[in-house]
């Protein structure tokens, strides 16, 4: 017995650790298969992430995600890229508007203007993302067949749509496209409030003259269609002081008389100042506040007589953004909440 005892003990022993074993094997492998089946989990929504997409102007574009080197050609998107901090790697620099500095650096390939496009820098910059529009539309076909490898994106305001509706569709789909789902929640909300501030701002009775000053000359911007103001006319249900059969969205405003629009008597003007966008720096340039302000036949016009004017910022005529028509709409809420006081 006393032989005996030690061998049973090392039995017993053995077998728990059998058991301790195989209850180890047992917790491990059901740890590893917890662990697999996360792994799995996040690869499935890695896989899930790696693109996006897009409903454009053309159909379905697919977006590799993340983006890695984009490229811009629309003076809407350039302000709203700047203030989310998306790096560009080409942009047609000269229409990109002196308030934003982002893309003023080397770093990032000069595609010109829409004039004379210089394609082929694009290309250098070897794009993985083309955003096309504005004044490059006409190049769509063009960038395509250059950047084979890159998803073009065309998100331009299509005429047959509701313009608000449409800024808020590409700031959208620019948040989707780079991460910035509550950024561009926050510009759709900030825009939104501003446009009802504005609505409810407007007496429905006082009539609105819409005009584009360029090299001294005062253009006239009809409902609807006018370059800037045209939409604002539909949106805010505005009262045209004058409603010119055939108006254009000409980008100097189309060839109405001074004496046609001070004959009108508008209550209200709303100027954008085309040249403050791109001869600023011109010796002689001259202040769209200063034409007006000189011009004889205006003098004695409500809107001037009783200091009725708004002015679009600045950067208007290259920017157009949402964020601009944000200010914008702030400006005239402010216009006429001020004279109901």
């Amino acid at each position: 017995m006393s032989r005996k005892l030690p061998a049973l003990l090392t039995l017993s022993a053995a077998v728990s650790l059998v058991l301790a074993g195989c209850s180890g094997s047992a917790d491990t492998a059901s740890t590893a298969a917890a662990d697999g089946s996360a792994t799995a989990a996040a690869s499935q929504a890695s896989t899930q992430a790696s693109a996006v997409t897009i409903e454009d102007n053309h159909g379905s574009v697919e977006v590799a995600l993340p983006v890695q080197r984009a490229a811009s050609t629309d003076n809407r998107t350039f302000e709203v890229l700047a203030d989310w901090g998306v790096p560009l790697v080409a942009a047609p620099k000269q229409l990109i508007p002196s308030s934003i500095t982002a893309y003023d650096g080397d770093d990032v390939a000069d595609m010109g203007n829409h004039r004379e496009p210089d394609l082929e820098a694009l290309v250098a910059a070897e794009p993985d993302l083309v955003i096309v529009g504005q004044r490059f539309s006409d190049q769509y076909d063009s960038i395509a067949e250059l950047t084979p490898d890159a998803a073009l994106l065309d998100l331009d305001p299509r005429d047959d749509e509701p313009f608000d509706a449409e800024l808020k569709r590409q700031v959208t789909a620019l948040g989707q496209v780079f991460g910035k789902e509550a950024e561009a929640d926050q510009l759709i909300a900030d825009f939104d409030a501003a446009l009802e501030r504005a609505k409810n701002a407007y007496d429905g009775s006082s009539t609105v003259m819409a005009v584009i000053v360029s090299g001294g000359e005062i253009g006239y911007s009809g409902p609807t269609t006018g370059r800037t103001w045209g939409p604002l006319f539909d949106l805010l249900d505005l009262k045209p002081a004058l409603d010119v059969q055939g108006s254009t969205d000409d980008h100097q405003g189309d060839d109405v008389s001074v004496e046609q629009i001070a004959e009108s008597n508008p209550d209200w003007i709303f100027v954008m100042d085309r040249d403050a966008a791109i001869t600023a720096d011109d010796p002689n340039y001259t202040p769209a506040a200063d034409v007006i302000a000189g011009n004889a036949a205006l003098q004695n016009v409500t809107a001037v007589g009783s200091e009725q004017i708004v002015y679009a910022p600045d950067d208007t005529y290259t920017n157009e953004s949402i964020i601009t028509y944000t200010e914008i709409l702030n400006s005239i809420a402010d216009a006429f909440e001020g004279a109901q006081n």
